[in-house]
């Protein structure tokens, strides 16, 4: 098994590391199960990393580390391998190291589409179905739940495919064609390994569901806080597929002044937008050095200055339409080139809770910049996602809206202040996106995630030895402390 040994592996901005114990860059289904047996042998724990876009410590290990760009590519999946009844139109089967662009490109060339996605293409699509990654609109789930089927290996070195109870693979044909695998077709397996957070197996690959290409048209228009409120109130994520809200945690002009951007995607009508975005934003976006200067700066010798310079940046990105393919709409652009992190959080939408949520982020934004001169260097996301089967979705069984977090690196006070709004929205049962930076204890987890007993009870049969334990599922007690190291 080719070993890379004690050489470091750290996410994209740098801000978390590990010197692993080596590093298996696998190829096949049958090289990860070479790695698991070496793992096991030598008590030690493996993972896989994907391409570092998690700023949390979600994929450090102390053992060995698997880069799964090796485990790439989409091809239809064949129909033969179907049960009877199927429509295999939409269902492609995607190597686990496959970054969404790559899977993109391939749908687009074959007239197919992702039906929703983030903002950002860069991530491999096992790293964003395994942390629950969305976009934005209450119709549409998170990634997970566009998944239908997942190939495996287990804690055991099992190959596996894992499907629901009513999975698209044909029994008979999958036993010829993969001598050695195992179907399962078990919901509360199925149920639990889609968001995973890679302490259930080393995905192989997995099929999911596209459909037909489409273009969207995107309005971005200013608007306030007091106004979006009112809007959220009267019911508007029921009439917009695709909304999400960037909002300025700082009020210029008094109480629910805030100045927003609101974002609607639309299909396009007989008044087609522009084929680009502002042009001025996406020039900076190229130049991130530039935004970050100016930022860092303003926070160093002028902090009060950086409010107006957020509701300066929401301005410059209003549109009145931009319409081109569906993915490179749903991108939200080069400002995704900006080196930052943040943290996610999710709370319920029922009785309000997401208007609740805002207010209780405004208040605590406006109490560190007013005793201690800490601001966030970047506007506040706020996006809507529907229900989720995945147990361990942020979005489980109940409609989400997620608010992202973001700051630039090196933003003075910056992790101090997320840690203060995941306390701050503590009453509302926020669930921290696993990806993103976040201070959450076992307490809170079992609290918060009814499935979670259900899908301990999956980790358990397919990872008996918990080979796939880490400092993080420790940390957030989804594996025993005393696992594996």
């Amino acid at each position: 098994m080719p070993l890379r040994r004690r050489r470091q592996w750290h996410n994209n901005t740098g801000n978390q590391a590990i010197d692993p114990v080596g590093t298996v860059r696998a190829r096949s289904a049958d090289e990860l199960v070479a790695a698991v047996t070496r793992a096991r042998q030598e008590e030690l724990t493996i993972r896989c990393v994907g391409s570092g876009h998690s700023w949390s410590d979600v994929a450090l290990t102390t053992g060995y580390v698997v880069p799964p760009q090796q485990l790439g590519g989409v091809e239809r999946v064949p129909s033969q391998m179907l049960r009877a009844g199927v429509d295999g139109r939409y269902l492609v089967s995607v190597g686990s190291g496959t970054r969404i662009h790559e899977v993109n490109a391939w749908l687009d060339r074959h007239q197919l589409a992702l039906q929703q996605m983030g903002g950002y293409d860069g991530q491999t699509l096992a790293g964003v179905i395994a942390t629950s990654t969305h976009g934005s609109g209450v119709k549409f789930g998170p990634f997970p739940d566009y998944v239908r089927s997942v190939d495996l290996v287990d804690g055991t070195g099992q190959r596996r495919r894992i499907e629901p109870s009513d999975g698209p693979t044909d029994p008979a044909a999958f036993a010829a064609a993969r001598t050695g695998w195992s179907l399962d077709q078990r919901n509360d397996w199925f149920d639990a390994v889609i968001c995973g957070m890679g302490c259930l197996g080393l995905i192989v690959s997995m099929i999911i569901e596209a459909g037909p290409s489409f273009e969207l048209t995107e309005v971005r228009r200013v608007t306030t806080w007091e106004e979006v409120r009112a809007d959220l109130q009267a019911g508007v994520l029921e009439r917009e597929e695709h909304y999400e809200v960037y909002i300025n945690p700082y009020a210029l002009h008094g109480p629910g002044s805030n100045r927003c951007i609101v974002t609607t995607r639309r299909p396009p009508d007989a008044n087609r937008g522009q084929n680009h975005r502002p042009v001025i934003p996406e020039l900076l976006g190229h130049l991130p050095w530039v935004t970050s200067l100016i930022m860092n700066t303003a926070g160093a010798i002028a902090p009060s200055l950086i409010p107006r310079l957020l509701d300066f940046s929401l301005n410059a990105i209003k549109s009145d339409g931009y319409t081109n393919k569906s993915y490179l709409v749903f991108n939200i652009g080069s400002v995704n080139n900006l080196r930052a992190y943040s943290a996610e959080m999710g709370v319920p939408t029922a009785d309000d809770g997401h208007v609740k949520a805002v207010e209780l982020v405004l208040e605590t934004a406006e109490r560190f910049a007013r005793d201690g001169s800490i601001y966030h260097t970047s506007p506040i996301s706020l996006r809507f996602v529907a229900p989720s089967r995945a147990l361990m979705s942020m979005m489980h069984a109940q409609e989400t809206m997620m608010i992202e977090l973001i700051q630039l690196v090196d933003t003075y006070g910056g992790v101090e202040i997320l840690a203060a709004h995941q306390d701050a929205l503590s009453p509302l049962g926020v669930r921290a996106h696993w990806g993103q930076i976040n201070t959450l204890a076992p307490e809170e987890v079992a609290a918060r995630y009814p499935g979670l007993p259900a899908w301990e009870a999956v980790r358990r049969q397919l990872d008996p030895d918990d080979v796939f334990a880490s400092p993080f599922s420790k940390r957030v007690g989804i594996t025993p402390r005393a696992a594996l190291t």
